[in-house]
């Protein structure tokens, strides 16, 4: 349907719902696995002695691994690339996007930070900022 597809995932429980969307939608096509990183407020102690670079690695790292992980839930082959950087997610998305020259951008509805409440969702910064079409999943 479309001939490149990004799903952004953010390891919450919704993201294997927004996998299945986009593997979907991709079918025939190329999908791109898309993950922003942040400093989470639940991460290791030893992580906490990290600093700059090392800390950006070992997130970009772990986030690559688990991305990984869910590209195993997708069709053999079309997965086509994983991106992981340390970013606002909304930015990291939509700049990805432009990059790749996506057509569509499938995302959960809303993610599982509490400060979604506060600012406003990655979703809705998604929609409004992307170079592309954007599917989003409740």
């Amino acid at each position: 349907m479309y001939a490149k597809v990004i799903a952004a995932l953010d390891g919450s429980t919704r993201a294997p719902a927004v996998l299945a969307r986009a593997v979907k939608l991709a079918a025939g096509g190329e999908l791109h696995l898309v993950r922003a990183m942040t400093v989470p407020l639940d991460l290791p102690a030893l992580t906490w002695a990290l600093r700059g670079e090392d800390l950006g690695t070992f997130l970009v790292n772990h986030g690559i691994e688990e991305l990984r992980q869910v590209a195993r839930h997708a069709p053999e082959g079309q997965v086509k690339e994983i991106h992981c950087r340390v970013g606002k997610p909304w930015e990291v998305v939509c700049a990805i996007a432009k990059e790749i020259d996506a057509e569509l951008i499938v995302t959960g509805s809303h993610g599982y930070d509490r400060l979604d409440v506060l600012l406003g969702t990655n979703a809705a910064k998604v929609v409004n900022h992307a170079p592309c079409s954007v599917l989003v999943v409740r």
